[in-house]
């Protein structure tokens, strides 16, 4: 069983500071699941060109106003506590923070921890040498 608070994260490994966002990442790769859990938050009045071509994400509103531009259909969605939007095709896509955002966000494969977005918005796919992924399974066999 792995239980960790959002504040244990603060000021640790798991948290990331960007320019426009802070990520403090609950569930990371080495944690043995499929997938990591992501407490964002993206500062008011920026906005964040982010393609994840090598990750699916789910993304869930807890906090705040703001925009999520498709940047393949040009489509243009608000942003508000209780919307989720899910990148399932791997869409180029730009938030927008009108007031500051607080977003639960679920990657698959799991991040490392190390992750920042490159110049074309996206996260390398990168493989961390303290993960034990498979680990679920290997227990149950």
């Amino acid at each position: 069983m792995i239980v960790r608070t959002l504040e244990e994260t603060r000021g640790s490994e798991r948290e990331t500071v960007a320019p426009t966002w802070t990520s403090r990442r609950l569930l990371l790769r080495r944690d043995g699941l499929r997938f990591s859990l992501h407490d964002t938050t993206i500062r008011a009045g920026t906005e964040t060109t982010m393609w994840y071509r090598h990750h699916v994400e789910a993304v869930y509103c807890i906090e705040g106003t703001g925009e999520l531009q498709d940047l393949e259909s040009g489509r243009t969605l608000p942003l508000e506590p209780g919307t989720l939007y899910a990148l399932d095709g791997h869409e180029r896509h730009i938030v927008r923070a009108h007031t500051g955002l607080r977003m639960i966000c679920v990657f698959d494969p799991p991040c490392t921890g190390q992750e920042v977005h490159q110049e074309d918005g996206s996260y390398p796919l990168l493989q961390d040498e303290g993960a034990t992924q498979g680990r679920r399974a290997e227990e149950e066999s």
